[in-house]
């Protein structure tokens, strides 16, 4: 009876315990089915596990599709699956979950073996790539650290891995994965982390690149290969074994894998890494401001935010012109600086100049946080005149010094500055963009934010108008003082230095070319103030231009950016085209927002700007800016203009060629500060070397497709002799006839 009884309690405790166990499983599953439906928490949607809500770097790309740089809060930039090379794949998969082209999400035969290892004290991680990439959906604030609300979000985890093994391929959920992982050092993402690391992208990743980016999903920073390279590297050969292991490398490959060293090509990750910093700091706020002029707003109508959108721009900017311009500038300016300074030795450039000094400290940003916390005026003098350990800019590299904050900011007075603009006159797109000397120390954009007095540059506008009105380049003037009289102003007199004054009759010709004060005021006199100021902003100058007689001698001032637009016009055949760096505007699903299109105006004549290019060749060939061809051996057809604005403030160079306009602008921060003598502050020694280096390496290279061919002449008959001999034979006729006929 007992044994019975004992066999029908089993019986009973069986059937309880399958009970049991069946109603675990119904309510786990009613569980699963709540953490599915949101009950115990808001899951990611469908459209955030697609396109998850992590802040993704804008990239803005040359006209080729190379990167210029980032804006950011996390350097984040998302690749596809082709762009992914088999060693990464090969070592993720290994390292992280060799089952994963098995698996549906879950890898339960591995959860539950890691389990067991963790109750028995060794210490290990269960959860498939899948689930990692579940977890990388959440947000950092919205991850638990309480244990029981990990726990429920690990179960969250398991939900959002089979939705994400049901609708997205393995190569799917591997790319959204290694999109949304954080490799440290502002790396967020394998292709931002191939870049940082080892300066590649994701398809050129090595063995050993591979690994240790994948060795770093252990730890970012313990096993980070710039703050702990052996560990990074003893990590890296861990991962390398268990590529042995998954049969993804050979013994033989290990061997001579494990032996070499780390490799880092580190690239530490800032706003303002990469090429032409300035110009992207412009095209930044240009676009925040084309995006509310248009209303250009997210599917959910907020604003979108350049940091963590992830955009795509596409500019013009030539990728080769840039890095040319930029190597120009560094290779000449280190020169100049050293003439400036040797020009202004044993002397004071700060005599007289007192105001201009303190205007550089209460706009420097060490007196701007003195002020805010509270300190009186004479306590921030006390601070600037007191030395302290600081970083300054150098053209051999930073040096870091100890200094008087006041020594500092006369050294910046006394640092030239530099900027310049390349474009196509045709299509009107910016190809290179150089908007200061160093973007770290010098934030303030020169090509188009800043604008300086243009000088002798201005020159060509009065020569234009002269020429629209039939003069010819071949009509002689009397090399002598002019004087004009405006009514309501004093008379205008420009002055002349009588050793670049030459004496007697002199062409227009030859005046453009040695740039004569006197027969610029001559045409001035005869065309009148309001008709070049009107042409100048035809041209697309936006800076006042006052119609007084002086601005034939480039009294205004006007930015880089509108010079070389004007100057575009001689090149493109009387067409000025609005200067344009933008292509078009992509968000991070390829949807085109935005596109540019120029504004295109014929201002001038045909025949007259084509005369213009053959005066302006003229500056180049004969003039003030042969030293182009003599010294820097551009023999291509060039037109140009040198400027040298009073006291040698500002120098410039414009140039023009069939396919490229360009302008460069050099000049201390404040225009007190300058050059002794002409001779070494001119355009020609300051402005138009940076231009022949820079033309030099554009010529050099033949994938650029610069002509080197001549102006295109217009097509239709000839009405301005610009040909002196003809010119001279045909004036020497009418006279001859005249006086036939007794005039």
């Amino acid at each position: 009876m007992k044994q019975q009884l004992t066999q029908s309690d089993i019986k009973r405790y069986n059937f309880t315990l399958w009970k049991l166990l069946v109603g675990g499983i119904i309510l786990f599953s009613l569980f699963i089915a709540g953490v599915g439906f949101g009950i115990f928490g808001t899951l990611p949607s469908f459209r955030d596990i697609e396109h998850p809500k992590s802040n993704q770097a804008t990239e803005i790309l040359s006209e080729d599709g190379r990167p210029l740089g980032n804006y950011f809060v996390q350097n984040r930039s998302n690749v596809t699956y082709p762009q992914i090379g088999q060693n990464v794949i090969d070592a993720l998969i290994s390292t992280e979950d060799t089952r994963f082209l098995a698996h549906s999400g879950i890898d339960f035969k591995r959860t539950f073996t890691i389990f067991f290892y963790n109750l028995v004290g060794k210490r290990q991680g269960g959860s498939t790539i899948t689930q990692q990439l579940a977890l990388n959906l959440f947000s950092e604030e919205a991850r638990q650290r309480n244990f029981f609300k990990r726990l429920m979000q690990k179960f969250q985890e398991w939900v959002i891995a089979v939705k994400l093994e049901r609708n997205y391929t393995k190569e799917e959920i591997i790319t959204m994965y290694l999109n949304t992982v954080d490799f440290g050092n502002q790396a967020y993402g394998i292709k931002s982390a191939a870049r940082i690391y080892f300066n590649t992208t994701p398809d050129k990743l090595s063995y050993t690149e591979a690994a240790t980016l994948v060795g770093l999903q252990k730890g970012i920073t313990r096993y980070s290969p710039t703050r702990n390279p052996e560990r990074s590297r003893e990590r890296r050969n861990t991962v390398l074994a268990m590529m042995v292991k998954a049969g993804k490398l050979t013994d033989e490959q290990f061997q001579v894998e494990q032996a070499k060293p780390l490799g880092l090509k580190f690239r530490s990750a800032t706003v303002s890494d990469g090429i032409a910093p300035y110009f992207r700091a412009v095209l930044k706020s240009d676009i925040k401001r084309v995006f509310q002029e248009r209303s250009i707003l997210k599917a959910d109508g907020t604003p979108y935010d350049l940091d963590r959108d992830g955009l795509k721009i596409v500019t013009t900017i030539n990728y080769d012109m840039q890095v040319y311009a930029e190597e120009a500038q560094r290779e000449y300016m280190k020169t100049l600086q050293q003439q400036f300074n040797r020009s202004w030795r044993g002397k004071n450039p700060f005599k007289g100049n007192q105001a201009q000094l303190l205007q550089g400290v209460k706009r420097s940003e060490r007196y701007k946080a003195l002020q805010l916390e509270g300190k009186s005026e004479e306590e921030i003098m006390k601070d600037f005149n007191t030395a302290t350990r600081m970083s300054i800019f150098t053209w051999k590299g930073d040096v870091d010094t100890l200094m008087k904050p006041m020594d500092s900011v006369k050294y910046y007075k006394m640092l030239l500055r530099n900027a310049m603009m390349a474009m196509d006159p045709k299509t009107g797109h910016v190809k290179a963009w150089v908007g200061g000397i160093n973007f770290q120390h010098f934030k303030y954009d020169q090509v188009k934010m800043g604008s300086r007095q243009v000088g002798s540059t201005a020159k060509p506008f009065t020569y234009a108008v002269a020429i629209e009105n039939g003069y010819s380049p071949c009509y002689t003037v009397s090399n002598e003082p002019v004087t004009i009289e405006t009514p309501g102003s004093a008379p205008w007199t420009p002055r002349s230095s009588p050793s670049s004054t030459i004496p007697g009759m002199v062409t227009l010709q030859t005046a453009l070319a040695n740039s004569q004060n006197y027969i610029t005021a001559f045409l001035m006199k005869q065309v009148g103030p309001t008709a070049v100021a009107t042409l100048a902003k035809k041209m697309g100058i936006t800076t006042n231009v006052p119609d007084y007689p002086s601005i034939s001698l480039g009294v205004f001032d006007a930015s880089i950016y509108d010079m070389v637009g004007a100057y575009s016009v001689f090149a493109n055949k009387g067409v000025w085209t609005e200067p344009t760096y933008i292509l078009r505007i992509e968000d991070k699903n390829g949807v085109v927002l935005y596109n540019k299109t120029p504004q295109v105006k014929v201002v001038m004549n045909e025949e007259v700007a084509y005369v213009m290019t053959r005066m302006l060749e003229g500056v180049v060939n004969k003039g003030t800016g042969s030293r182009l061809r003599y010294k820097y051996g551009i023999n291509a057809p060039t037109g140009g203009k040198t400027g040298t604005t009073q006291n040698n403030s500002d120098g410039w160079f414009m140039s023009i060629t069939p396919d490229l306009v360009a302008g460069v602008w050099t000049g201390c921060e404040d225009r007190a500060f300058h050059f002794i003598s002409t001779r070494e502050g001119e355009g020609a020694n300051t402005a138009l070397p940076i231009y022949a280096g820079f033309m030099k390496r554009v010529y050099a290279n033949p994938a650029l497709k610069i002509s080197k061919g001549d102006f295109e002449a217009p097509k239709t008959p000839r009405t301005i002799e610009y040909d002196c001999n003809q010119y001279q034979q045909q004036e020497q006729g009418k006279t001859e006839l005249d006086e036939k006929l007794g005039f």
